[in-house]
């Protein structure tokens, strides 16, 4: 019989329990230490991984460096490696340039460098600049050497040991210690920055793991993934070669939970928070980077230092369902199995590891698997790097899109063209592999006729990989077109965070309407990546016409968007971003502000004192702008941003004559970019100087065909001029760029009409 009073009770029994489970305190970490009496063969491996050397107290065993008196010279500046007392002492020039005596506070890494940290006052720690080549002498090893040879780093310059580029705390910390909390302080610019571990522990992967110990004391307890946060067992899997000369999985991993783990570190990446069960599902604490130009080639090889996710989250490997611990032992970091063997888990060796397949002599360099699908790249001076993509060499592109190939990376005294026949000759010159974005990317990036509309199958092709997507949405949103916001529309519920991501970015300079339409139901994203960025898209313009449910969503994805940049606060770009964003709310003081206190973390951060002369400008103070364009050419003359801004400014004032040095000298320091050349160009026509004008825009259009602005204004000075031979093919090439716009369209065509007559009038 039902009883008022007992359901009563027993709601409130039900409430406290659910209080209690809420109140529950977070999961401790306990160190690697406590694993080893339940994972004592994990342990073992772990105790002999660069995971557990990656950061350590100096002492004799820990140090391969010489500390012998060793002296290195770079042009005039000597620094001398010693010991004193029992420590570990580097005399070099300090921070304000001075001769100095500097203790070594931590080593850092293991192989086949070793670097060394210097602590400096608000608890900054600095990774010197120079490193020991930890590899036998045999391999060149086993000497001190610069890791920026032929740079001169002078005090102030962000790359030198002691400037903001080489700040362990921000740059290095996370990936080499365990349950790392950076703990900035903004108000006294120092860090207090701790961590539970000195290297990277268990718990660094696992996640914190009191809970789990509490699990293993009662193992029939309920709590989910055994006591952590995520779990990492393989489920089972089950590689099977069946009658093929390839393993199949029976199906694709559940999620990416191993390699988003891995991706932590193993990743070119943002980072907005250090909370570890935000880092266990990775886009709530990281910004992954796409395939963009400088960092990858344009076929997706590496290029830059991006280490392996990108490269491995677009291989087939990948998306045939290998997670990283297929091949690597994730408690030792080696791999399972030495050079071919651990291919030949899946690849039946003799189909692969024979002449037939790779034709070269058996046990030599070119026999080996990944010296032709996983060819490295050098970083830091010493260390080979291989490219996770896993790709089939392509030389063809390298003739056609100048991307490198494993083939040429050996046979280095050979051509492109000898490494295409020679694959033909195999019968091999046909596969292409899975790499299929190359082309689209290079129309992309040289904003060539059809980039667009190629752009746009990409993003809707699901066999391509997520990271392709995105980072085809990412080229779409340097051109918002609204052919570019329908292709990215479908794309905001793409199930990989990366792609919905940079769909938000095709959307952030939209009208306000269509963004509010097509990006508040973002605001409720499951991942803290998407939410943020589609509300700093939002924040503004689109923010007046929100609802009150949609205004809460909102501001609680903004205040997740501002937490992530004060997280790292201590960085300009940080400052710059929360500029910005007050800049674009309408809190001018704010944006101020922030503007000024980046430049005081880096002056020679350009994009800051930039916006700051902006600000100065809305204020109808153009000497003010002028002068903190000047004042950050002092510390940092050669940037083209910089010195066009200043050029923009002279300009204004009306003083053509003295912004024309600024105005060429912009274009000659960044040429890559058009628009200097263009406005430089449109600034010589201004003042007469007509042929010189056609003449640079002429020689910058030959490393930007496709640029708009040029070939406009090419036509119009060269029909100026009455030299319509000339004008007529940049006046074709622009309405092959433009076929929708009849005024292009119009003008090309008269262009064509008087060309003809003036032939037969020649006549």
């Amino acid at each position: 019989m039902f009883s008022l009073a007992r359901f009563l009770a027993a709601a409130v029994c039900l409430a406290c329990a659910f209080a209690a489970l809420a109140a529950e305190p977070p999961a401790g970490f306990v160190g690697s230490g406590t694993c080893v009496s339940c994972h004592e063969s994990q342990h073992a491996e772990w105790l002999r991984s660069q995971h557990k050397a990656a950061m350590q107290e100096p002492g004799e065993a820990s140090v391969l460096g010489r500390f012998d008196g060793a002296v290195f010279k770079k042009g005039e500046a000597e620094t001398v490696f010693f010991r004193k007392d029992g420590g570990f002492l580097i005399r070099t020039e300090g921070p304000d340039g001075k001769q100095g005596d500097f203790a070594v506070r931590y080593v850092f890494g293991v192989a086949p460098l070793q670097q060394y940290l210097i602590a400096l006052p608000g608890g900054r720690l600095q990774a010197f600049g120079i490193a020991w080549d930890s590899r036998p002498a045999e391999q060149g090893g086993q000497r001190w050497f610069d890791l920026y040879p032929g740079r001169k780093l002078a005090p102030g310059d962000p790359l030198r040991w002691t400037g903001i580029g080489q700040n362990w705390n921000h740059q290095c910390a996370w990936c080499h210690s365990t349950n790392l909390r950076k703990n900035y302080d903004p108000a006294s610019d120092a860090f207090a920055t701790t961590f539970s571990e000195i290297s990277v522990g268990c718990e660094a992967c696992h996640g914190p793991a009191s809970d789990h110990l509490a699990w293993a004391a009662a193992p029939s307890s309920s709590k989910p993934n055994r006591g952590f946060a995520v779990s990492l067992g393989r489920g089972g899997v089950n590689w099977r070669r069946e009658g093929g000369a390839t393993a199949i999985r029976p199906g694709p991993p559940a999620s990416d939970r191993e390699a988003l783990v891995c991706a932590g570190c193993h990743a070119r990446r943002e980072q907005f928070s250090d909370d570890p069960v935000a880092a266990a599902r990775f886009y709530d604490a990281f910004r992954p980077v796409t395939l963009e130009a400088g960092l990858y080639h344009i076929d997706g090889q590496q290029r830059d230092e991006v280490y392996n996710f990108g490269s491995f989250m677009q291989s087939r490997m990948h998306g045939s369902g290998v997670t990283c611990s297929d091949c690597h032992n994730p408690h030792s970091g080696e791999l399972r199995l030495a050079g071919n063997a651990v291919c030949g888990q899946c690849h039946a060796p003799t189909v692969f590891d024979a002449p037939a397949h790779h034709r070269h002599t058996a046990g030599s360099a070119g026999s080996q698997c990944a010296n032709c699908h996983m060819p490295t790249t050098t970083y830091m001076g010493v260390d080979a790097r291989r490219d996770h993509s896993m790709r089939i060499p392509r030389p063809d592109r390298t003739a056609s899109l100048a991307t490198p190939n494993a083939c040429n990376g050996c046979h280095a005294g050979k051509s492109a063209a000898w490494a295409v026949e020679a694959l033909k000759s195999w019968g091999a010159g046909s596969k292409p592999g899975a790499h299929s974005f190359a082309e689209t990317f290079q129309l992309a990036d040289a904003n060539a006729p059809g980039a667009q509309a190629a752009l746009a199958r990409m993003v809707a092709d699901a066999g391509q990989a997520g990271i392709v997507r995105a980072s085809a949405l990412q080229r779409l949103s340097q051109s918002p077109t609204a052919a570019a916001l329908q292709a990215a529309r479908g794309a905001l519920s793409d199930k990989e965070p990366m792609a919905r991501a940079t769909a938000v970015a095709v959307f952030a300079s939209a009208d306000a309407t269509t963004k509010r339409e097509a990006l508040v139901p973002l605001l409720s994203d499951e991942t803290r990546l998407v939410r943020m960025d589609a509300a700093r898209a939002l924040a503004g313009d689109a923010e007046a016409g929100l609802s009150g449910t949609e205004r809460a969503a909102f501001e609680k994805a903004l205040a997740e968007y501002e937490a992530g940049q004060r997280f790292n606060a201590e960085r300009p770009e940080s400052q710059a971003n929360l500029g910005a964003l007050n800049l674009a709310r309408g809190k001018i003081e704010a944006a101020r502000a922030a503007y000024e206190k980046a430049l005081a973390l880096d002056p020679t951060f350009a994009p800051a004192a930039i916006s700051l002369a902006d600000i100065l400008r809305r204020d109808g103070d153009e000497a003010g702008a002028e002068a903190a364009l000047r004042e950050s050419l002092v510390r940092n003359p050669d940037s083209g941003p910089l010195t066009h801004a200043l050029g923009l400014s002279l300009v204004r004032q009306k003083r053509l004559g003295e912004a024309m040095p600024s105005l060429e000298q912009a274009a000659r320091l960044a040429p890559e970019d058009a628009r200097f050349a263009y406005v430089y160009g449109v600034a010589l026509h201004d003042t007469g100087a007509t042929t010189k004008a056609i003449e640079t825009l002429e020689r910058a259009l030959s490393s930007h065909p496709f640029d708009r602005d040029m070939l406009a204004a090419l036509v119009s000075y060269e029909a100026e001029a009455g030299d319509y031979a000339a004008a007529l093919p940049h006046a074709e090439r622009l309405a092959e760029l433009e076929p929708e716009d009849r005024s292009i369209q119009n003008m090309a065509a008269a262009i064509r009409a008087i060309r003809a007559m003036t032939l037969r009038d020649a006549r």
